[in-house]
């Protein structure tokens, strides 16, 4: 028999539902509206962009295949030919389309800036045309190096093929030439971005944008039988927060060095609840659980098992056995070493640090019924050293030589949140991005096995009275069902991935309903979630759970592992048992 425990106030405590039988109560629960409101986003981003799909798109991606095919069976290398077909299908995109443009203008964060923070929010036709102007140069010269380098490039694969592809000298000078090529042009392709800057006034689109969010999640309050019209005063609030946050972090400086709007948004949140305070009026609209939720299921649509296999069995080790290790490993270090005195703040930690940041937080917190203090701690400590391993990690991979393909690997399974792993790995290349946000990508899956896990042990050992046995249907209702919403969205669109082929999906899907739609509403949530992280949060709260700096000694110890064996996994798996599946990365 499970001890009883109280449900407390989502403001207090991330709590589980109470066991009930009635169908109706399916939509007043916030894991149940989560699921709802994030189903409703990705049903309208497939409808919006399944018809606008780009014109001509079946006829060039018949052609590039073509081609692809037949370079594969011409050279022992990719071709010019072979990248050039490649370009081709990637400029296939649905959010190209007119509806695809007004969506990303309209739900847009702050633009970039360095010198004045009014640019984040609006720049005139004359600004503008002066950075184009600056651009043009800058552009011109870079265009003229891709040139240069494409022309190098074709020499070198005419030297390989004038030999029939059979000197392997001249092939490696070929490949060699052809990734530079690869090189210079995507430093033109970035050059030439600034080149097309334009004049823009946000302001009227955030407006829009908040009254929307301010209506799409008020109504889902209204149906959980809480005050519509409390929640939208304080949105207000709460969404203003969330715009300095995305203006802080969409600074030129804060970007080279990491910050994001994550870290931002906590801080800016705890500046005003521990100094002025947080209005009481703004509380109802302070939201943590329902905005990560929500943001949590359309996740869900973005981990498609085929990219995960794509990538081979050395990624599933790399994410599937190591991150488990480190997770149990730490746990137990936390109790029997360090002695962290709450088991649920060593449990969020371990979970946080070991599987992929905030996400899985929320969901082991859920799972074990964490104080929104102790998520609070474990979602600092993972902010602060995601924002530390994206920046050296990349700098200590390159000082010392290592593989471009082990290094993403590495980072991929150590570095916390998705978006970093993505920066850090396009700081080392393609292969290096491709390699460590696929690992990411598997180690994500595991959000709902370690949130079920974490409900059967809690049940079953640490809510559970001596000798006696947890039932089933306690597992159940302790589960974070959200969740379950997390696990449908994955399989749903990997289902019509692999159904609609990859080249299609690439177009209407992974640049269509995800990078149109979900991946957009999905940061906004997130940044709503973490200023309400902060909002809701006191300094005295935290204060004993950081004596003897236990959770930071949990945290350092539990990442160094994390580090060791990943490292070491990876080059096991990616060089010493399936080299092959390397090769063709």
């Amino acid at each position: 028999m499970v001890e009883n425990i109280e449900q407390r106030s989502p403001d207090d405590e991330v709590v589980m539902d109470k066991p009930t039988s009635q169908w109706s109560d399916l939509w007043k629960k916030e894991d149940y509206m989560a699921i709802w409101l994030g189903f409703f986003i990705l049903l309208v981003g497939v409808l919006i962009y399944f018809n606008n799909a780009p014109s001509g798109m079946d006829q060039t991606i018949s052609s590039a295949n073509a081609t692809l095919e037949e370079q594969a069976d011409r050279a022992p290398f990719k071709t010019i030919e072979w990248y050039q077909a490649m370009d081709a299908k990637s400029k296939l995109k649905a959010t190209g389309s007119s509806i695809g443009k007004t969506i990303k203008e309209f739900t847009s964060k702050p633009q970039g800036w360095s010198g004045n923070p009014v640019h984040a929010f609006y720049m005139s036709e004359e600004t503008a045309g002066e950075i184009r102007r600056k651009a043009s140069v800058k552009y011109e010269a870079a265009s003229q190096r891709a040139e240069a380098a494409l022309e190098e490039a074709k020499q070198a694969q005419q030297a390989a093929a004038a030999a029939n592809f059979n000197n392997e000298s001249l092939n490696e000078q070929a490949t060699d030439e052809i990734i530079q090529w690869r090189e210079a042009k995507a430093s033109a392709s970035s050059a030439k971005k600034k080149v097309g800057v334009s004049a823009y006034n946000q302001i009227p689109h955030l407006i829009g944008l908040m009254i929307v969010l301010a209506v799409f999640f008020g109504i889902g309050m209204k149906f959980m039988g809480k005050s519509f019209g409390q929640f939208v005063k304080g949105f207000l609030f709460v969404f203003l927060i969330a715009i300095l946050a995305y203006t802080a972090a969409s600074n030129a400086t804060m970007k080279h060095y990491g910050i994001g709007y994550a870290a931002w948004a906590i801080l800016f949140g705890l500046i005003i609840s521990n100094t002025v305070g947080t209005p009481k009026w703004v509380m109802p609209s302070v939201q943590t659980e329902y905005f990560i939720k929500t943001g949590l299921v359309l996740l869900g649509a973005e981990i498609l098992f085929g990219k995960i296999l794509s990538i081979g069995v050395p990624g599933i080790f790399v994410a599937w056995v190591v991150t488990p290790t480190v997770l149990i490993t730490t746990y137990i270090v936390g109790q029997k070493l360090i002695r962290i005195p709450s088991k649920t703040l060593n449990m969020t930690i371990s979970a946080d640090m070991s599987v992929c940041g905030v996400s899985a937080a929320i969901a082991t917190a859920a799972a074990c019924r964490a104080k929104k203090e102790e998520l609070t701690l474990a979602v600092g400590l993972s902010l602060v050293f995601t924002s530390i391993m994206m920046i050296l990690m990349p700098a200590f991979i390159k000082a010392v030589g290592m593989p471009e393909i082990l290094g993403g690997a590495w980072m991929g399974g150590t570095i916390d949140a998705t978006g970093a792993v993505a920066a850090a790995g396009a700081f080392l290349g393609e292969r290096a991005l491709y390699t460590a946000a696929t690992i990411k990508m598997i180690q994500n899956v595991l959000i709902g096995v370690i949130a079920f896990g974490v409900a059967v042990y809690w049940c079953a050992k640490v809510d559970c009275a001596p000798g006696q046995r947890v039932s089933a249907v306690e597992i159940w209702h302790r589960f974070p069902k959200f969740v379950i919403g997390f696990i449908t969205a994955s399989i749903v669109f990997s289902f019509m991935y692999s159904s609609m082929g990859a080249d299609v999906s690439y177009a209407v899907i992974d640049h269509g309903a995800l990078r149109g739609m979900s991946k957009i509403f999905r940061g906004w949530f997130f940044c709503l979630a973490f200023v309400s992280i902060g909002l809701a949060t006191n300094f005295r709260e935290l204060k004993e759970y950081f004596k003897g700096g236990k959770p930071l000694i949990l945290y350092i110890c539990g990442q160094t592992l994390n580090l060791c064996l990943t490292l070491l996994m990876a080059y096991i798996m990616f060089y010493k048992v399936f080299p092959e599946i390397t090769a063709r990365i």
